[in-house]
């Protein structure tokens, strides 16, 4: 049975937030460490929004798949013959095996169980030795379809059936994108990251979310970026996050070749982090997973102009990796030790009303998404 917090914990989640960030307080802590509100993530959130899965490149040839887990659910994306991209869960009709596993390229869609075998469109083609069933016609057998949308050179999926289009949901942010990266289409994956946190998945977004902490924590990442240059704007369900690159030289990486002048790094709601750094041309997206009410996976993927990163590429991942991620995961696991004591329930956000880097407003504006979730459940 799954436990679901009661109808007086809906009503206690929004107490202290208030929709004037300079009045707020944060998220309280029991939707941080409460396993309760961890099934309402699953079940709220990130079963119903759009979900990033790959770049484009990864299916865009007919008979091309991927597959992934979301909220726990496999899922299963395909480039059918005729081009048209489609995603279904990635479950047999006769007795729920696994189809497709990794990804890779196929002609059709065949169980691995019973060689119930699909076509790329979904529709069952052949079970063998079903000929003396009675009312059984496999023309009638579909793999159930999920929504999935291609948008700014990614694969996106959403399990609801009835989410609008992510295109309509994110406004301008395509236009955003587009302009300070002309080339994601053609970028290819070179290197993936990944981490084991032992945090809470919406602590990982707050800390993305703010640089009020970035001159304490991230000395190296100030002198990369240009902090005075530093703006965040939230928009519906997305935020943007902009700052010059540095003029003088920096401890993060060496950009002195860099044709990217721009830290332009953008928020899409949930979990989805979407990152053009200063140095080549390129395209980092973090996924934010949640797992558990204190555990989150992350990956880290790189796309770049090539295959094969360059000096100063591999030396943007080794900082990333090396310094930038070590300081995160360490500030983050705090906090989830923090929230688990007597000692905190939340906090006062912290808002600059001019929308600089050093402010917490786009925590905020991503608390008040959350706790919109919250209402649409206990509804």
């Amino acid at each position: 049975m799954t436990l679901l917090p009661s109808p007086e914990d809906f009503k206690a989640i929004a107490d202290g937030y208030s929709p004037n960030p300079s009045r707020s307080l944060s998220l309280r802590a029991t939707a941080y460490i409460d396993p309760r509100w961890h099934n309402v993530d699953l079940q709220q959130i990130i079963a119903k929004t759009w979900q990033w899965v790959c770049h484009v490149e990864k299916v865009r040839e007919p008979g091309s798949y991927i597959t992934i887990e979301i909220a726990g659910q496999p899922i299963a994306v395909v480039r059918d013959r005729d081009g048209t991209l489609r995603a279904f869960y990635n479950v047999c009709k006769h007795r729920a095996h696994e189809l497709l596993r990794g990804e890779g390229t196929t002609n059709k869609i065949m169980c691995p169980y019973h060689a119930w075998t699909y076509k790329l469109d979904g529709n069952l083609v052949r079970a063998p030795y079903t000929e003396n069933l009675e009312d059984f016609n496999p023309k009638e057998i579909c793999l159930d379809q999920v929504q999935v949308e291609e948008f700014c050179g990614f694969i996106y999926v959403n399990l609801d059936p009835a989410a609008a289009s992510l295109s309509s949901q994110t406004g301008d942010l395509e236009t955003e994108i587009r302009h300070w990266a002309p080339d994601i289409d053609k970028l290819t994956f070179a290197h993936r990251l990944t981490y084991d946190i032992k945090s809470n998945w919406k602590n990982v977004v707050d800390n993305f979310l703010e640089c009020y902490h970035c001159p304490t924590a991230h000395k190296d990442f100030c002198t990369l970026v240009d902090m005075d240059t530093y703006k965040v704007t939230t928009h519906g369900i997305y935020s943007s996050h902009m700052a010059d690159a540095g003029t003088s030289s920096n401890s993060a990486y060496d950009v002195s070749n860099a044709t990217v002048k721009t830290h332009a790094v953008w928020w899409l709601w949930p979990n989805t982090c979407l990152m053009r750094y200063p140095g080549r041309s390129s395209f980092i997206v973090l996924n934010i997973i949640p797992v558990g009410p204190d555990r989150t996976l992350e990956t880290y993927d790189f796309f770049l102009e090539e295959k094969e990163p360059n000096d100063m590429e591999r030396e943007t991942i080794r900082y990333l990796d090396e310094v930038l991620q070590v300081e995160d995961i360490e500030i983050v696991e705090s906090v989830q030790k923090g929230m688990n004591t007597p000692a905190f329930t939340q906090g006062r956000i912290v808002n600059d009303p001019e929308g600089s880097g050093k402010s917490e407003h786009a925590v905020h504006h991503f608390h008040g998404l959350v706790l919109d979730s919250y209402a649409k459940a206990s509804a």
